[in-house]
This record gives structure tokens, sequence and C-alpha cells, in this order.
């Protein structure tokens, strides 16, 4: 094989694997694109409604039992 045939060959195989990275890329960026909009049309999942000012005060009493809990069991005097 001569040398500017080695190149052209060469050349052209770089070419060709930019060419499919940027077409797998582009894939992937509609796929996302996609995803992104069925969240937003659909709500984002696993968000449930907020909780009320009453819940969030219940919760963060419970944590602090629990918090006091452990150090009881951890021989820690408050």
């Amino acid at each position: 094989m001569t040398d500017q045939t080695m190149y052209v060959t060469i050349a052209l195989s770089g070419m060709a694997s930019v060419g499919v990275v940027a077409a797998a890329t582009l894939a992937g960026w509609r796929g996302w694109l996609q995803l992104k909009r069925t969240e937003l049309d659909h709500g984002q999942p696993g968000l449930g409604p907020t909780p009320s000012a009453g819940a969030r005060i219940e919760i963060a009493d419970l944590k602090e039992r629990i918090r006091k809990l452990e150090a009881i069991a951890a021989g820690v005097d408050l």
C-alpha cells in the first residue's frame, strides 16, 4: 500500500468514526430532551403533595424524640 493511500484510508476512517460518534450523541441528546419533555408534561414522578405545616412539625418532633432515644441508648446525658 502506498503512503498516500494509507493516509487517505486513515483520514476516511477517522471521519467515519467522528460521524458515528456524532450520530450516537445526537440520538442520546434527542432521547434526553424527549424524557425531559415527558417529565414536564406529566409532572415529576415520585413527588407527592407537599406536607402541611402540622405534618412537618410532627415529623420534626418525631426526629427529636428519636435523637433523644439514641442518646439514651448510647449512654449520653442530655
